[in-house]
């Protein structure tokens, strides 16, 4: 498994080489080699996949743990040192896998989406480092490792949200993502310090007398560091970045939402989930509260959107909350008793990386046909798309929950495990589930029926778009429409061994009925009448569609709280007070040098009788003593 160490290299180089050469470079050179550079990568990490599963689990009858080139970077003492390394386990094995083929069917599409786009070469040069960053993190072999690469997907994201730096608005999104992260992510940082003084170590497996030594601050650290993961996957109120990166590039935003940087929290969870279930269970029930009231609340704004991509954003918002509350009605590590929602997890992070992909790569075709992202420039799309809308009917499926496509599966999973932990929960989660199947299928009607497509004059007519494009579709949708079939729990469970997936017949029933039903009512409402019934609520309408007001509410804090009456008071203190004090002193230095520069004149005569005039004051004195 010596080879794993190319799929950190590899990209790393892409990077180097697109970045600092791509300008001398045609762009479809440039967009090749990273696109190779990827599929590179894929193979590797299928191969690594193949090799590590087919390897067989080992007498405890679980998968090993390989560390593998793991150094010594930071020594602090004995027992407190930062690694640096490869973990090969099930979960970062999987994550390999789902990154580096959403990543490669990213590239792919690029090649179509961003043909004739300035600034094509750092495009694939900021992929290569997204890529980097992702496949850094998940085989992280130590929390402060994985931080590291935490920061460097920040800062990829920054680069790729702000692509289009000419538009203010994407600069504006840009560092809005960049400061709502790093705030999070100082809880994050102060939680890995807090965590390493009392473990006394940075591994994800530290002693356990260390762990019991440290009483409460085990659970403070933990809570802590899941503060940073809110951030990154959009917990809500943390979640105020996501909708507003859409204004990068539509393949930047598949790449995102599907397998990257928005999981990290969720991966987070899992990858720390025996010491979350063994000292914090408190903190992993309330952090799938959290999740809960996300998942519900993206869902509503979800509903009432007319940009295509922020439909999308607000339903991965959603999704992350359903994976996370998966994580937080865990009870135990035994799957067959309380920790089905750990697999489950993980199964829909997988399907979702899925049908994610497909459905933000399918708007991206329905905006490069139509050139707007409104639902209002759209309608009747499927006689002029009919591959694209093939895909997007076939992920609109999958994300419902409607069988047998991947995302009946693991949602699933997910309300079962809810169920398990509380029919308060399980009936709550599937309202959202019936809620997503709703808001889904009205993006679905609005894009490709309703009405017939206006194209106005002088206009085409809208096209399919170029097999570059198509392929990756195809591709997607092949998938989604298999992965549920994979025996996830043979590969990933709470406690390492085999889980056989067994659907429970009462929650399937439950769940397709919920399905069903918002199918049916979002048909009635949006397929020939446009949602008129619907906007009947129009209090409610109007405040999902302004989010709940939750960003007046973070510039009202920001601008009349934090900058009117904190920054501005301290500015001027700063100014008058501080720097007043050091403009004076600076002033006073100055205008004394000024007056006494003449002692310093070079004369010697002066100097003589300067010389001569003091020491005959200092006989003076002495003889007067």
């Amino acid at each position: 498994m010596d080879f794993t160490i190319w799929i950190l290299i590899l990209p790393f180089c892409s990077f180097l080489w697109l970045g600092l050469g791509g300008k001398h470079m045609k762009p479809r050179t440039a967009g090749i080699i990273g696109t190779t550079v990827l599929a590179l990568v894929t193979g590797l990490a299928c191969l690594a996949a193949a090799r590590y599963f087919g390897g067989g689990r080992d007498a405890d009858g679980i998968f090993p743990t390989l560390s593998l080139f793991n150094f010594t970077w930071l020594p602090f003492n004995e027992s407190l040192h930062i690694d640096f390394g490869i973990l090969l386990d099930p979960i970062s094995v999987m994550m390999l896998v789902v990154v580096s083929t959403v990543s490669l069917t990213v590239h792919v599409y690029s090649l179509g989406y961003m043909k004739g786009e300035r600034g094509f070469q750092r495009y694939f040069a900021f992929l290569s480092l997204f890529t980097l960053s992702m496949t850094g993190l998940v085989v992280a072999t130590n929390i402060f490792q994985m931080y590291v690469f935490w920061e460097l997907v920040g800062v990829s994201s920054y680069l790729l949200i702000g692509f289009y730096y000419p538009r203010a608005t994407a600069v504006a999104a840009a560092k809005k993502a960049f400061v709502v992260t790093r705030f999070a992510d100082l809880g994050f940082l102060i939680g890995i310090l807090v965590y390493g003084f009392y473990a006394g170590s940075f591994s994800f497996t530290p002693q356990t007398g260390a762990l019991a030594a440290a009483g409460a601050m085990i659970p403070l650290a933990l809570g802590l560091m899941f503060i940073g993961g809110a951030g990154k996957s959009a917990v809500f109120p943390l979640h105020i970045w996501l909708p507003d990166a859409m204004e990068g590039p539509t393949p930047v935003s598949a790449l995102i939402h599907a397998a990257t940087m928005v999981i990290s929290g969720v991966y987070l969870l899992a990858r720390m989930f025996p010491l979350y279930i063994g000292y914090a269970p408190e903190i992993l029930h309330w952090a799938g509260y959290a999740g809960a009231f996300t998942a519900f609340f993206a869902a509503v704004i979800a509903c009432v959107q007319t940009d295509i991509k922020r439909v999308l954003a607000f339903s991965t918002i959603s999704q992350i909350g359903f994976m996370i509350v998966a994580l937080g009605v865990c009870t135990s590590a035994d799957p067959h008793t309380g920790g089905l929602g750990y697999m489950a997890s993980m199964f829909h992070l997988f399907t979702h990386a899925l049908f994610k992909a497909l459905l933000f790569l399918c708007a991206g075709a329905i905006i490069h046909a139509v050139h707007s992202n409104e639902m209002t420039a759209m309608g009747g799309l499927r006689k002029y798309l009919p591959v694209t809308h093939l895909a997007f009917l076939i992920a609109c499926l999958a994300i419902s929950g409607i069988p047998p496509f991947s995302g009946f599966f693991s949602k699933d999973e997910i309300l079962a495990a809810c169920f398990r932990f509380s029919p308060a929960m399980g009936i709550v989660m599937s309202l959202i589930a019936a809620l997503t199947a709703f808001y889904m299928f009205r993006l679905y009607y609005r894009i490709f029926w309703y009405k017939a497509y206006d194209a106005g004059d002088g206009h085409p007519l809208p096209h399919e778009a170029p097999r570059t494009m198509t392929v990756p579709l195809l591709i997607l949708a092949g998938l989604t429409c298999v992965a549920g079939f994979i025996p996830f729990g043979q590969f990933v469970s709470s406690n390492g061994e085999a889980y056989a997936i067994h659907l429970d017949a009462t929650v399937a029933v439950i769940s397709l009925s919920a399905a069903v039903g918002a199918i049916a009512l979002s048909t009635l409402a949006y397929k020939t009448a446009g949602g008129r019934p619907v906007m009947r609520f129009k209090s409610l309408y109007r405040a999902a569609y302004h989010r709940f007001y939750i960003d007046e509410v973070y510039r009202f804090v920001t601008h009349k709280i934090i900058f009117g009456c904190i920054s501005t008071p301290l500015a001027w203190f700063d100014r008058h007070v501080v720097d007043g004090f050091m403009n004076r002193l600076a002033g006073t230095a100055n205008a004394t040098s000024v007056r006494i520069k003449g002692l310093q004149s070079g004369n010697i005569q002066q100097y003589t009788i300067v010389f001569l005039s003091g020491a005959l004051v200092l006989v003076v004195i002495l003889l007067l003593v």
